[in-house]
């Protein structure tokens, strides 16, 4: 008898009866398939045959929880942004082809004039500024919108914008220094353009690209054709006497800072 009490309290009931219309049911639902009613709240846990009692008992650990999608963006998928800072520096520098096409003298616009006493603010103002050579305009800007909206993509509105004043200063300082004393017999008479400000956008995404693949990110970049528009910069550096070789050669390499420094903030 001891031993029949013990396995009727050790073993489970092997069904259930249902109140609603008097039917044995298993243990295991919690519901009649006969009537529809509720017998219990939950069904009871089934453990595995040989699994060890730590399992059993381990508690389970905390999902972590990933932030909530932002209204424009698919889940696993990066939010397409428009480059609305990428837009406004080619409008910028479109607007004042216009107003060098109708007569203004470049100097008014704000490029420099290296044998001048300059004042600052034109080595911001000057890759802003183009003559009426539309090829160097149009392998500028071409530049500036692919390399511009990658990188106003993935960092944001004010990267471009940034990317673009910093590098065509540095450019247009290292211009006015070679250009003036240095190098260039005789020196050119103005520098302006953004051949340097696109060298530094296409210097800094391409650090940036580079060294997020090699730290296994999936980039598919075409080499090709960042290698074919790098030449094409550098060649109109040397065919137009504004653009000058030196402002190219400032706007890499501050383009190639900037895109380190990019990589850094990308991996905070």
């Amino acid at each position: 008898m001891g031993p029949l009490i013990w396995l009727s309290v050790s073993q489970p009931d092997l069904f259930v009866v249902c109140k609603n219309c008097g039917s044995e049911v298993s243990p295991y639902v919690t519901e009649c398939p006969y009537c529809g009613q509720r017998v219990r709240k939950r069904a009871p846990k089934l453990d595995r045959p040989g699994a060890p009692e730590e399992e059993k008992t381990r508690r389970r650990r905390p999902t972590t929880k990933l932030p909530r999608l932002r209204p424009d963006e698919i889940d696993g998928i990066a939010p397409d942004r428009r480059p609305y800072g990428t837009v406004a520096l080619i409008a910028a520098c479109l607007v004042l082809v216009v107003l060098y096409a109708s007569g203004i003298e470049p100097v008014d616009l704000g490029a420099i004039k290296p044998d001048a006493n300059e004042e600052p603010w034109r080595f911001l103002t000057a890759p802003f500024v183009f003559s009426d050579k539309l090829a160097y305009a149009f392998g500028a800007l071409l530049a500036v919108g692919i390399f511009g909206s990658l990188l106003e993509r993935r960092f944001g509105l004010a990267t471009p914008v940034v990317v673009f004043l910093v590098a065509g200063a540095a450019g247009a300082a290292l211009a006015t220094v070679i250009g003036g004393d240095l190098v260039l017999d005789p020196p050119p008479v103005f520098i302006f353009g953004s051949n340097g400000a696109a060298l530094g956008l296409l210097v800094a995404w391409l650090v940036d690209d580079r060294l997020a693949a090699r730290r296994g990110a999936a980039r598919e970049t075409d080499m090709l054709g960042v290698g074919v528009l790098a030449a094409v910069l550098v060649l109109l550096s040397l065919a137009v006497e504004e653009a000058n070789l030196a402002a190219a050669l400032g706007g890499a390499a501050s383009g190639a800072l900037l895109g380190l420094a990019l990589q850094l903030v990308a991996r905070r």
